[in-house]
């Protein structure tokens, strides 16, 4: 699919979860000196939203971190996406069934469940990350919490599999 890793996050609605975990993986990948070696972007399974800024509770639990994600809009995923991303990342099992029943037979990426990439020691009794929507602001806050660690973990997986000996840049060696 190209030189450069490319990662689609996908939730249900593309307000909440998804946008976040862009959100936060591009500060990663930013930080890290990688942004011009992997590409980002987020998508949603319905089509309720399309076009809208992120929930505003998902906007102060990202600003609360230091993560701006209010630029970002709402959008449907879609069968191309297929041909355009190297990982597409779900944010639980009916998102994942969603996307499963839109792979064309063709597709050789990582198509899964983006929990599984946190270290397995902090949330081994979990593997999606649960939509915050109808809950209140806490909520939102435990799920950039999950986001972050799965983003760690994903980052760390793409430099073992896809980057190795680069990107070391954005690291201090103090």
């Amino acid at each position: 699919m190209g030189d450069r890793v490319r990662v689609l996050f996908v939730c249900l609605g593309n307000i909440c979860r998804s946008p976040t975990a862009q959100g936060v993986f591009e500060n990663l990948v930013k930080e890290a000196g990688l942004g011009d070696q992997i590409v980002i972007d987020s998508a949603g399974t319905g089509d309720w939203h399309l076009g809208k800024a992120p929930d505003q509770r998902a906007r102060q639990a990202a600003q609360g971190k230091g993560v701006e994600i209010g630029h970002l809009r709402a959008r449907q995923v879609s069968a191309k996406d297929f041909g355009g991303y190297d990982y597409i990342l779900a944010m639980d099992r009916s998102n994942l069934t969603d996307l499963e029943h839109m792979k064309p037979d063709w597709y050789l990426g990582h198509l899964g469940l983006f929990l599984p990439f946190a270290p397995q020691s902090r949330y081994e009794q979990i593997d999606e990350v649960p939509d915050p929507y109808y809950g209140g602001f806490d909520t939102f806050e435990r799920v950039y919490e999950l986001i972050h660690q799965a983003s760690l973990g994903l980052l760390d997986h793409i430099r073992q599999h896809h980057l190795r000996g680069q990107g070391q840049r954005g690291q201090s060696h103090d």
